[in-house]
């Protein structure tokens, strides 16, 4: 089996929300950042790439990172394109590449471990989440899985706060959606308004 390199993009100042960086919000006994990246280990990751920007010399003090790498990227103020980038150019050779958001306290080891296991070689596996618009529809999240091809064709393609939006537009035919209404709503912390996942269960 392939083993899988979690990139996790926690490099953004939280602006919108206005708390600073999200990657260093209080979350259970630590922080965001912290919580996401023992939720990836415990889902079956093999390694954790976490990619640092705004607070980034705050971010490398915590002690539950230890064992993750750090990825800084100094063009944070950019967008997310940058840090998908670097991301995917610090994944071990050959590893699937999960792609993960530090502002999603809802995502699980179990949810994780789900899109592993479902992953089949030369695809993209995402997420999917409840949909307001298509009542018992699925729409695409996070985590999204991409074979190692797949992950350098998309970060050659990854501009602005895009990320790897384009190229999974481009080729939705590359895309298995996996039902994760069971484990999270896949919501993110953007505003005031989600500061109650701050205190929501998570597991």
């Amino acid at each position: 089996m392939v083993n899988t390199t979690a990139v996790l993009l926690a490099a953004g100042a939280g602006t919108r929300l206005g708390r600073g960086p999200k990657a260093l919000l209080v979350y259970r006994a630590g922080t965001l950042v912290e919580h996401a990246a023992a939720v990836l280990r415990d889902g079956g990751c093999s390694g954790v790439a976490v990619v640092v920007g705004a607070g980034a010399g705050e971010v490398a003090e915590l002690s539950g990172l230890a064992g993750c790498r750090l990825v800084p990227n100094d063009d944070w103020a950019s967008g997310m394109g940058g840090s998908f980038r670097l991301g995917v150019a610090a994944a071990a050779a050959g590893n699937n590449v999960l792609v993960a958001l530090v502002d999603q306290p809802g995502m699980s080891a179990a949810l994780v471990a789900r899109l592993i296991t479902a992953h089949r070689p030369g695809r993209i596996t995402a997420a999917g989440y409840g949909t307001h618009d298509q009542p018992g529809g699925l729409h695409r999240g996070h985590p999204i899985i991409f074979d190692s091809e797949l992950a350098a064709r998309a970060a050659a393609t990854s501009t602005g706060d895009a990320g790897a939006r384009e190229f999974l537009r481009a080729n939705p035919e590359l895309i298995d959606l996996v039902d994760c209404r069971d484990l999270s709503d896949g919501a993110d912390l953007d505003t005031d308004a989600e500061l109650y996942l701050l205190d929501g269960p998570s597991g």
